[in-house]
């Protein structure tokens, strides 16, 4: 009997090695190198290499070159990561954290979507009753009755992705769910489910589906502790796609973050928000995130962050306290903490604010992530309101990044970020001073330039007479 080829794989990045290892040598993972069987290719396996049925070379001239229409999709926000909607024979990943609605939002687009269209949802993590009771709850209306659910849409739970690729051969659909990549496998293949040589053949069998048949296909994949999709990094280049549902478990806000997209724009987000019956769109986000602000209350300063292609009003909020201990904490939620450290030593070296012995909290409303620099005035601004208890003006935004001479640098994207707030309704903008010519700043917005940080905080916060009586306003 002949001696069966092993080989050990990662299971993080896919790396393979002849032999044991305790932490994978690409990228460092402890443990993550397990044996799996060398499949001897057959013949059948090696002829299926196209994604087409010809393989004949043609001149590019003689192609047909027309966009094709994309499948309607009703969920707008959804439809705006995507491009537009859903390309025929394209393959989507959806990835995210354990319990970020992943399942919910790609259920409630399957429902939408086989209005029109004949739509398979594949489950391989729950059982029919569970996905039947979701169902259920996504159209529960408010007088407590359920709309009949759509005729087109199939539901099968299987893991057998032979026999997944049967029914799609049965029914034909438009639109094709598995949830989740990790669960499914070949039984051609001795490894396990989930293994990285699963995940990666089996992606590649249902981007051969997509392309050859027309069938769009959306991937609902699992994450590793450090945020990434399971599995090789090969599976992010298999697909055409690749979303991202961001968001903290303990807030209502979820973000659906374009990082890949070969039919649209990438960065592109989508704002959501998880409700009783499910993901609803959130069509006016910095509305949204405004809300509940506190007017001139000190500590509080409003930015504008691009998201993608949309710019973002979100709430930064600071909060200093004497410390009770010999080094002080500097506590982000929402900003990156190494651009806090940074704004800190500016505020104290150019600015003279003594901080040294303050606590410094500073918190971005809604659970959003701030990472671009744009926010580095804001959160000086919020810093040094409270430390000055001096409220910042409310009717202003503050958009600019701080070099660590004091200076006031422009950011990108400027004249969007100032439309959006003038559609709001805020009268002022403190930025920097507009050295560069370029495109002309909007005129419904009165926009004070300035070269420091020292002469923004100037004009950000109110003087000291009379905040009293603006707080109690």
């Amino acid at each position: 009997m002949a001696k069966l080829k092993t080989r050990y794989v990662c299971q993080e990045c896919g790396r393979s090695a002849p032999r044991p290892l305790g932490r994978c040598p690409e990228c460092g993972a402890w443990n993550s190198m397990l044996e799996e069987v060398i499949q001897e290719q057959t013949a059948g396996r090696r002829a299926m290499v196209g994604i087409s049925a010809s393989s004949t070379p043609r001149r590019l001239s003689e192609i047909t070159g027309d966009v094709e229409e994309r499948l309607r999709l009703p969920i707008g926000e959804f439809a705006r990561v995507l491009g537009g909607g859903i390309v025929p024979g394209s393959i989507v990943l959806i990835g995210g954290d354990p319990g970020i609605g992943k399942s919910t939002l790609t259920l409630q687009m399957a429902l939408e979507m086989a209005r029109e269209q004949t739509v398979l949802y594949v489950s391989g993590e729950e059982s029919e009753r569970q996905i039947k009771m979701r169902a259920l709850r996504l159209t529960h209306l408010t007088d407590g009755k359920h709309p009949p659910l759509p005729e087109a849409l199939f539901l099968v739970t299987e893991t057998n992705l032979e026999a997944i690729l049967e029914h799609v051969n049965q029914l034909k659909p438009r639109l094709l769910v598995i949830d989740s990549i990790q669960t499914v496998y070949l039984p051609g293949l001795d490894s396990s489910s989930g293994s990285v040589t699963q995940v990666r053949e089996g992606a590649s069998r249902l981007r051969e589906l997509a392309k050859s048949s027309g069938i769009a296909v959306f991937l609902i994949g699992h994450v590793t502790k450090e945020g990434a999709i399971a599995g090789p990094r090969v599976l992010e280049h298999i697909v055409d796609t690749v979303l991202y549902l961001e968001g903290d478990r303990f807030q209502s806000y979820r973000l659906l973050r374009s990082v890949k997209n070969r039919f649209g724009a990438t960065a592109e987000v989508g704002v959501f928000e998880m409700q009783e019956r499910g993901m609803a769109e959130v069509l006016n986000p910095s509305e949204a995130f405004l809300a509940e602000r506190l007017v001139n209350a000190p500590g509080s300063a409003i930015a504008v962050t691009m998201e993608g292609t949309r710019p973002l009003l979100v709430e930064l909020q600071g909060l200093t306290s004497p410390t009770s201990f010999g080094n002080p904490r500097r506590t982000p939620n929402g900003v990156d903490f190494n651009r806090l450290l940074l704004v800190t030593a500016v505020l104290t070296r150019r600015v003279g604010l003594r901080l040294a012995d303050q606590d410094i909290f500073i918190n971005v409303v809604g659970g959003l992530q701030v990472d671009e620099p744009a926010a580095d005035l804001a959160i000086a601004a919020v810093i040094a309101s409270s430390v000055k208890d001096r409220p910042v003006r409310a009717e202003a935004v503050l958009i600019g990044e701080i070099g660590l001479s004091g200076e006031l640098r422009t950011v990108s994207q400027m004249p969007a970020r100032l439309r959006e707030a003038a559609k709001l309704g805020f009268k002022q903008a403190i930025v920097p001073k507009h050295l560069r010519k370029g495109e002309k700043w909007p005129e419904n917005i009165q926009i004070i330039e300035v070269r420091s940080l020292r002469q923004a905080l100037e004009q950000a916060l109110l003087p000291d007479k009379g905040a009293g009586e603006k707080q109690e306003q």
